[in-house]
């Protein structure tokens, strides 16, 4: 029975390929196996064991259901489909297998409490989500019990919903208030255990996570108003109030541990204000761009006001709970016959008027840089345009390592090019102390996934660690960022230029996909400093 339901699977996959019109293959091979497999059990409460499994998974084309009671063959289930088995009293270990076209399966056991005695000692936690507003979560167990069922108490939707005992599960209002909350905890028994309470589901009216990072940018390509990344046009103020305190309107710098941001409470409308005769010519910038979160607000006017005549305004629409990432090009406030070269306020409209708040942060003007003006792969260091503004770290006792682009010392050989790097690293400097450089274009993988590095190390056997990241990406417990990745090279002659290769796909963590916008480099990795020197250069993708 098992290899026929397969075959038929395969059967039905050929007729709709058959019946497509486009004559692409599937790759049955690049099928991954199933995830997240699990299953939903109930029991009917008749002291008869009567329980029914709704298999859950991802990719799965077929459920195999092993009850674990001895029988020997096991169910099978389509997805979405249900099987019921009946069981002495007991506790069982159950299998659920989820199956892909191809044949590849992942296998879960579940424990299956199978008991005629009633649920006994119910303890039910509820809690509003702290990220998205209306959401509230329930997990509830109990002694002897299987499942339970929970009912959220909001008009004219009386179904349950249904989760194994000791699982949490989910649910979003329609509006925040106080609504009573039913939890039926239930084994095989006729007789269940309930609990209520009467709790209050809340919006969540600030971001509990920071606004995304901007990307690298050269001066000359971005002009900030308002954020740490850039620096900010002086003397600007961001709540000239315009009279609209007295509509109930307010305002706050809000502090979300460490990172500050804008808040506009009961947002009518608000604004910024340059310094007392400063404008801003934005006419050679491409976009405007701000990050903007709320709870409540639909969406956002944003307008320019020039000096000369007047303000236009261009309507977002925003994402309650999370960040929405604005970027208006000029042309949307030039083709209203805006004039941008004297810009000297900014101005933010609510919708609902005065309906909600919203925090703003990042705002800036910008332009693509061109090719010759960016610090990207590949780096030669022979700009005498571009500042490339080696980080270094690591130095144990009095903070960072020296890190700088500087004359070439060593013309021969390899590399008789005029600049390269030198990192110092210092007696008694961190193993893992190096330096690192922001670049201002993710790297492109197009262009190769191995990177050669010119290197000039004082010993043989100095391992040379490359290292990426996404800057943007969330940091880790140390404040690094969590999407990286690190390649080893040895190096194998002293005191002369050599050239290691860094095969970046040798990594599990490497993915093309990833915006890699940081070059690391770590001389003499697992080594404390000893006061040597080590140059670098001509970092390139092949």
């Amino acid at each position: 029975m098992k290899k026929l339901h397969f075959i038929i699977s395969l059967f039905v996959l050929a007729i709709a390929l058959g019946c497509s019109e486009d004559n692409s293959t599937v790759d049955l091979d690049a099928i991954a196996a199933p995830t997240n497999i699990s299953a939903l059990t109930t029991v009917t409460q008749d002291n008869t064991g009567n329980v029914t499994f709704l298999p859950k998974g991802e990719g799965v084309s077929q459920y195999q259901i092993y009850f674990g009671d001895g029988t020997t063959e096991p169910a099978n289930v389509a997805p979405g489909q249900t099987t019921s088995h009946k069981y002495a009293e007991g506790v069982y270990q159950a299998k659920i297998i989820g199956m892909t076209l191809n044949g590849k399966s992942t296998e879960v056991t579940q424990e299956v409490v199978v008991s005629f005695k009633s649920p006994e000692n119910l303890k039910v936690v509820i809690t509003n989500d702290l990220a998205v507003s209306k959401k509230v979560t329930v997990t509830a167990t109990a002694d002897f019990a299987l499942f339970y069922d929970v009912y959220f108490g909001e008009a004219g939707k009386p179904d349950p919903i249904s989760a194994n005992n000791g699982a949490s599960v989910s649910y979003v209002y329609e509006a925040a208030g106080v609504y009573k909350i039913r939890v039926v905890s239930k084994s095989a028994a006729i007789k269940t255990t309930e609990y209520t309470e009467d709790f209050t589901v809340t919006l969540v009216n600030k971001p509990s996570a920071s606004a995304p990072t901007p990307p690298n940018r050269q001066a000359a390509d971005v002009i900030s108003i308002y954020g740490s990344k850039y620096t900010n046009v002086p003397g600007t103020n961001y709540f000239p109030d315009w009279g609209q305190g007295g509509q109930g309107s307010s305002w706050a710098e809000f502090d979300l541990n460490g990172d500050k941001m804008l808040n506009y409470i009961n947002l009518s409308y608000q604004g910024i204000a340059l310094a007392d005769g400063t404008t801003i010519d934005v006419s050679n910038m491409e976009f405007i761009h701000m990050d903007v979160w709320t709870a409540d607000l639909a969406k956002i006017e944003t307008s320019l006001i020039s000096k000369t005549n007047g303000e236009k305004p261009v309507v977002k629409d925003l994402t309650a709970n999370q960040w929405t990432s604005i970027d208006i090009p000029i042309s949307a406030f030039t083709s209203q016959g805006l004039t941008v070269a004297d810009i000297f306020q900014l101005k933010f409209v609510g919708t609902p008027w005065a309906g909600g708040s919203v925090f703003i942060d990042n705002i800036y003007f910008y332009k693509t840089p061109s090719a010759a003006q960016t610090i990207q792969l590949p780096l030669d260091f022979e700009s005498s345009t571009l500042t490339y503004a080696w980080t270094g770290f690591g130095n144990a006792s009095f903070g960072p390592i020296p890190a700088a682009v500087v004359v070439n010392p060593d013309k021969t050989g390899l590399n008789v090019s005029n600049k390269v790097v030198k990192i110092d690293k210092l007696s008694g400097a961190q193993v893992w102390a190096g330096a690192s450089l922001n670049l201002d274009a993710k790297v492109d993988f197009s262009k190769g996934t191995k990177v050669k590095v010119t290197v000039w190390s004082p010993k043989v056997g100095a391992k040379i660690l490359y290292k990426m990241e996404d800057s943007t990406s969330p940091k880790d417990g140390n404040g690094n960022p969590t999407i990286n990745v690190e390649v080893e090279a040895t190096s194998t002659v002293a005191n002369a230029w050599e050239v290691l290769t860094f095969d970046l796909t040798s990594s599990a963590s490497f993915n093309t996909a990833n915006s890699y916008d940081r070059v690391i480099l770590f001389p003499d990795f697992g080594v404390a400093g000893t006061g040597s020197t080590y140059y670098f250069d001509d970092i390139k993708q092949f």
